[in-house]
């Protein structure tokens, strides 16, 4: 890849990752979940696990440490959503 290519990867992925931040902020702070569909958290969550798997294949590193911390922060939100519903 070159570096063109990996600076927009990393670009993206920091915007995108950098997303869920204020949602997981939020849903830690007040502990409140009414808001999120648990059917959307539960798919994001596996499409990010799925990217994951994707960027370790091709050893892509923007995929991959995107995809870490989304994972990460998707799977918080999906555990407090399904413990305080």
């Amino acid at each position: 890849m070159t570096f063109a290519a990996d600076f927009v990867g990393y670009v993206a992925a920091t915007l995108t990752t950098i997303a869920f931040v204020p949602q997981a902020w939020h849903t830690w702070r007040t502990r409140s979940t009414h808001g999120i569909s648990l059917g959307m958290y539960s798919t994001f969550t596996a499409g990010a696990a799925c990217w994951l798997a994707y960027g370790i294949l091709l050893g892509a590193w923007p995929i991959i440490a995107a995809n870490v911390i989304t994972l990460a922060l998707a799977l918080f939100i999906l555990a407090m959503k399904l413990r305080h519903g």
